[in-house]
């Protein structure tokens, strides 16, 4: 049971106002087996409580007579708190059930009614699921009580377990001194809660309570005044959080202050200033005449005080300056929260740590939604798919789990279930928007609204540097700024290379749009949805409005023929999307403003010349009927950057690529037809990125020209029929090459020093590789299934440079080449070293066999820990088959259990055993000296026919940093701990979406 989680029984001190209230003549009634504890541990502790000042009433103190039961229900009622006792015999005593049973009743009915379980020398799980000595108790009075009554006990014996309270056995080294100390300091907190509003089902609240109090508060650590931040988008559990942590340990600090909804308050600031004093100095008659006098109190007043400070919903520093929330306002060991949705606001702020908020797990998420749509925490079982719908819907989003839960809670049939869903696909529920459109609201001008309009409707997983060079276009100006404050705000996810943005984040900007003109498309600005699409090209009805327009349909369409005739009036159109759509008319109907066309299945064999092509940079054709791209006109699209045609498998001849001195990046994958034109590549100097993936390239159609494209970062070339490629180190740009599936490939000459990656997986016939050049920057190599490769000359001299090393299957690799990598191979962080070997390497000295687990105690005398070596020996009885490495990681110690998934892999040779290497960071894991650490390694993703086995299991502490840390992303995903008992076996995992 964790402490840090005390706000979950905090959170019952105030409830729904249906529930009757009390006035309380006790603070706490003490329930115990006094078989067990009346003269040791609950004595000393009935003691302090009432040396704390706490009225305790305990049933010892009760005078003997034929009334006992019934004075000590009144005085059950008349308590605020019920602190519960369990200790090994409790469950053997008829009457402390019945105790029990009455103490949970009473917390059903009476608002504000707190139950505080205390585990002493009991495991918390063995209460909860009655096992051991607990379910001795129960089988015999299985046999000598009412079996209904029975049935209560055991009901009300785990939903009290459940509480949060404290455990003898992971609090305090088991010192009962310090123990009872801090379950008064606890009391004391319940009894001075504030009114802060119930946290109903709380779902992960528990988890993300303690990273944080562990990461970022650090109460009772450093005596420094520490600015903490949290961050993240609407609706996505800030204030939840917030309010936890603050409830929770409010009372270590000599004043609190809690101050909501600061963003709606900011013309009232003189107020704010006043609470803000008048709560932490608990003087109700504080008044101020301005904002200057308020700073000047808050700095004057509160600069010896140790105190918790959350300033919730700030979107205006001003406001913080105004507050005095400086390092210097407050006493040593105080910690300010800040809460924001725009990350910049804590930026201008001296914050020492940013906590920026996350989405919940499908798991989690599924459980909010069941407590609000069905009251459990679980679907009904009929409801389950559905319900996984609208977790996929919501995004991990905790507003929107909630309302609409709340929404369709009423609902009983599936169809309207699926109604409703359909519903809000398209038309966001009102409070979800309202709450996110306060972000889209704050931006600073219409230009950036603009901006953030179109990634939502257009861009999201697009690649970034597309996205800000047609941006930068439309606009005449660098957009960078624009995206850089729409991201602080949490509208938009750059962390990757490509935009990303939730989903409930892009509909509200959809619903924006749709809300300029609901009932005439055509008049809006930004056209997506099919429907609405269909009509305004169907009646003709466009405008100038229209700045982008995106209609997707099927392959085989049987969608009639829209008339071009439709865009005449959508003359400042710069967005198009025509997914296999087929027009009929002449094409200078369309928009010259056009900067990005995409028209995949586009259905002519040539653009017509009469398409005016010059402000385009962007052309993405795919799949289409093409035979050749344009015939020559001054309206070619001299300006553009991407040329996309890949799978235009009729396309027979290349453009005149000299007409595109600005291309970027050209795609032609799987355009077999292609025989005339590979010599103009030669042309193209600005060309970062080149697909040429299954193009029938033979030895000498493209040597020249790929010398030549000195701008080269990207090539791609697999399943193609070369022999030899050219020596390409005179290529200083090129960073990426690929070269999968090249079955016919013999050698690889020359690589340039710039070279991260290579590709060369399933090249069965490659046996000569160059030396690499000295100061080659190398990360990643990917080689599997080159059977017969001998050996790569100078690798490991670079090997501390690398992150991934994927040899499995290169059966014909050298004894001498294979030691030497195991030797000297460091890897940082998880990429991984993948080979052809059977053994773990020596220098892991924890070992197990068979899905093992492996056991370690992280030794104390290390000076540093940069994380753990995980080594696997894996085989299949069956070629062909395909998994996801899971890797358990249970810190029994600090109670903490992490699920990681590191690679995927396809095993090609049945019986052949291959070699994973990699590291885990321990800024991830949190590893201390003395903890007890349990390893499990395991394959999920595969079928029982086609099971990976992880034969062998090898573990050892990493004494060094991972420079590349935060460069590889892996999926580290903190799941429940419940007691050392459930780490006895840790359970294979299933891997859930992540979001």
């Amino acid at each position: 049971m964790n402490t840090s989680s005390l706000a979950l029984a905090t959170a019952a001190a105030g409830s729904s106002s249906s529930r009757r209230s009390s006035c309380w003549k006790y603070d706490v009634f003490l329930s115990f087996r006094g078989e067990d504890t009346r003269t040791r541990f609950t004595d000393h502790l009935s003691i302090a409580l009432r040396s704390a000042g706490i009225t305790t009433v305990i049933d010892y103190k009760l005078k003997k007579g034929e009334n006992i039961q019934r004075e000590i229900d009144r005085q059950i009622e008349g308590s605020r708190i019920a602190v519960v006792v369990f200790s090994k015999s409790y469950a053997e005593s008829r009457w402390c059930l019945r105790e029990l049973s009455m103490i949970m009743r009473c917390r059903e009915d009476q608002e504000g009614k707190v139950v505080y379980p205390i585990f002493y020398d009991v495991d918390p799980s063995k209460v909860r699921k009655q096992s051991g000595s607990i379910g001795e108790a129960f089988q015999k009075h299985e046999r000598d009580e009412d079996p209904n009554e029975v049935e209560q006990w055991r009901k009300d014996l785990k939903a009290s377990a459940d509480l949060v309270g404290r455990n003898l056995e992971t609090t305090a080294d088991r010192r009962e001194g310090e123990f009872i100390q801090k379950v008064v300091g606890d009391i004391n907190g319940l009894l001075k809660t504030s009114d802060l509003k119930e946290v109903k089902h709380s779902v992960g609240i528990a988890y993300r309570v303690e990273e944080f109090s562990t990461k970022y508060l650090d109460v009772g650590g450093s005596h420094d005044v520490q600015i903490i931040g949290i961050w993240g988008m609407g609706g996505i559990g800030k204030t939840t959080l917030a309010r936890t942590i603050y409830s929770t340990y409010r009372h270590s600090f000599h004043g609190q202050c809690y101050l909501e909804e600061v963003r709606s308050k900011k013309k009232n600031m003189v107020s704010l200033q006043e609470q803000f004093l008048r709560d932490i100095l608990k003087r109700p008659d504080i008044k101020i005449s301005s904002v200057a006098e308020g700073t000047k109190e808050i700095e004057k007043r509160l600069g010896s005080m140790k105190v918790l400070i959350v300033v919730d919903d700030i979107n205006d520093a001003d406001q913080l300056d105004e507050l005095a929330i400086e390092h210097d306002s407050f006493g040593p060991g105080s910690r300010i929260i800040l809460i924001a949705r725009d990350e910049q606001v804590l930026n201008i702020q001296k914050v020492e740590k940013k906590y920026k908020a996350q989405t919940m797990t499908d798991e989690e998420a599924l459980e909010l939604l069941s407590w609000h749509a069905f009251g459990n925490h679980c679907p009904d079982k009929e409801y389950i798919e559905l319900a996984r719908g609208v977790v996929d819907y919501c995004g991990g989003l905790p507003l929107a789990l909630k309302v609409v839960g709340r929404l369709l809670a009423t609902k009983k049939s599936k169809s309207i279930w699926k109604s409703t869903l359909d519903k809000l696909r398209n038309i966001p529920h009102g409070k979800i928007h309202e709450t996110l459109r306060l972000s889209y609201d704050g931006l600073s001008d219409d230009h950036v609204k603009g901006v953030f309009l179109d990634i939502s409707h257009f861009f999201i997983n697009w690649y970034g540097t597309h996205v800000m060079a047609i941006l930068d276009s439309c606009s005449g100006f660098c957009v960078e700024s624009e995206i850089k404050t729409i991201q602080d705000r949490c509208l938009l996810d750059f962390d990757s290379p490509k935009f990303r943005m939730h989903d409930l984040i892009r509909d509200m900007g959809r619903e924006i749009v749709r809300a300029e003109c609901a009932m005439e498309p055509g008049k809006r600005s930004r056209l997506w949805h099919h429907v609405d699409v269909t009509s305004v090209l169907r009646d003709e009805s466009g405008t100038e409005a229209i700045r982008g327009l995106t209609l997707v349909l099927p392959e085989k369409s049987d969608e009639h023929p829209f008339r071009t005739k439709a865009f005449k009036k959508m003359r400042h159109l710069k967005f198009l999307q025509l997914n296999y759509v087929k027009l009929t008319g002449r094409y200078r109907h369309l928009s010259k403003e056009l900067r990005v066309l995409l028209w995949q299945g586009f259905p002519l064999e040539v653009i017509p010349k009469d398409f005016d092509l010059r402000n385009l940079l962007l052309i993405d054709l795919s799949n289409s009927k093409l035979v050749r791209v344009w015939v020559d006109s001054d309206q070619l699209p001299k300006k553009l950057k991407f040329l996309y045609l890949d799978h235009s498998r009729n396309l027979t001849q290349l453009p005149d690529l000299s007409k595109l001195p600005h291309l970027e990046s050209l795609g032609l994958n799987s355009c077999k037809s292609v025989s005339e034109g590979y010599h103009l590549l030669a042309q193209l100097k600005m060309l970062e990125y080149l697909d040429l993936r299954d193009c029938n390239i033979t030895d000498d159609a493209i040597v020249a020209s790929l010398r030549s494209l000195s701008s080269l970062c990207s090539l791609l070339l697999d399943g193609n029929g070369f022999h030899r490629l050219p020596i390409l180190s005179g290529l200083s740009q090129l960073t990426s090459l690929y070269l999968n599936h090249c079955t016919s490939l013999e050698a690889i000459p020359g690589l340039p020093t710039s070279l991260h990656t290579l590709e060369a997986n399933y090249c069965t016939e490659l046996e000569i590789m160059p030396k690499l050049p000295e100061m080659s920057q190398m990360m990643d190599l990917r080689m599997k299934d080159c059977r017969k490769l001998k050996d790569i000359p100078n690798l490991d001299n670079f090997l501390c440079n690398m992150r991934t090393l994927h040899m499995e299957g290169c059966t014909s690799l050298t004894a001498t080449f294979k030691e030497n990598i195991l030797l000297k191979w460091r890897g940082d962080v998880i990429g991984g070293l993948s080979l052809s070997v059977n053994d773990i390497p020596r220098r892991l000295c924890y070992v197990a066999r068979e899905d093992g687990t492996v056991e370690i105690e992280v030794p104390t005398t290390f000076d540093y820990i940069g994380g753990l070596a995980v080594c696997i020996i894996y085989s299949s009885d069956n070629s062909d088959c395909t998994g996801s490495l899971c890797i358990h990681v249970v810190n029994r110690t600090q109670r903490t259990r992490f699920h990681i998934w590191p690679m995927e892999t396809t095993v090609t040779a049945s019986h052949e055993c291959y070699l994973w290497l990699g590291n885990l960071t321990n800024k991830k894991l949190n590893l201390k000296g003395g903890d007890r650490v349990r390893v499990l390694a395991d394959f999920t993703g595969t079928e029982d026919n086609h099971q990976i086995k992880v034969k062998k299991t090898g573990v050892g502490i990493v004494e060094r940093e991972f420079v590349a840390s935060d460069l590889i992303d892996v999926d580290y995903k903190l799941v429940p701990y419940e007691s050392d008992e459930d780490t006895d076996e840790v359970q294979p995992c299933k891997r859930f979406k992540v979001i």
